[in-house]
């Protein structure tokens, strides 16, 4: 049995993996930072304030996997600032409290194109998140590298929308990835026994039958 954190849990692919973690007899404690209090939830222990990052800091518990799916855009963040804060300071900030409490296995959701180097904004910020969790040395990381991710939202983003039925009949890596899906391969994965190291997963390898 496993006592896990889970951050971005509000999220499409979060709430997907949330459900599945409270099903899983593997599962024995779900620790559920959050900025809202969420309702009340087997297993679940919903630590909550409006600074997720003060949250991370008084965790106390010990965990053996921590599962990452923080993710926003920088319109819905508002400013460059916001997006990276989300989608690259707090993503770090939750691998390490993971580190200090024990676990031994990261998960966290990334992006399609991830790359430091790349010109495109948000691709770099994730690379540079990507590098930053490699640095921590973690005996297992796994990066998931989703396309366009598919699912209802409570707030639709216009854009991704707007992109979706294009980006369903793209090839490869390019095509777009049901968010139910994600959340299956992590928690897959979390539980599958593997080499140490990291583990990238590209947009190709998360669609499920």
């Amino acid at each position: 049995m496993s006592r896990v954190l889970l951050t971005g849990a509000t999220g499409l692919v979060g709430s997907h993996l949330l459900g599945l973690l409270i099903a899983d007899a593997r599962v024995s404690e779900i620790i559920l930072p959050t900025r809202r209090a969420l309702p009340p939830m087997d297993k679940v222990v919903n630590r909550v304030a409006e600074d997720l990052t003060e949250v991370l800091r008084s965790l106390d518990t010990a965990i053996e996997v921590v599962f990452c799916c923080l993710g926003t855009t920088r319109k819905q963040a508002g400013s460059k600032e916001a997006f990276i804060h989300v989608d690259s300071t707090l993503v770090v900030d939750s691998a390490l409290a993971g580190q200090r409490l024990g676990a031994q296995h990261l998960l966290v959701v990334s992006a399609h194109g991830a790359n430091a180097h790349s010109p495109f904004f948000y691709n770099r910020v994730k690379g540079e998140m990507e590098n930053a969790l490699r640095d921590q040395n973690w005996p297992r990381l796994t990066l998931l590298r989703p396309s366009l991710l598919l699912g209802d939202r409570p707030q639709q983003r216009g854009a991704e929308s707007l992109l979706a039925p294009l980006f369903k009949m793209l090839p490869g890596n390019w095509r777009a990835v049901e968010a139910r899906d994600v959340a299956r391969v992590m928690l897959r994965e979390a539980f599958t026994p593997s080499a140490s190291g990291t583990r990238i997963i590209e947009s190709a390898e998360l669609h499920l039958p």
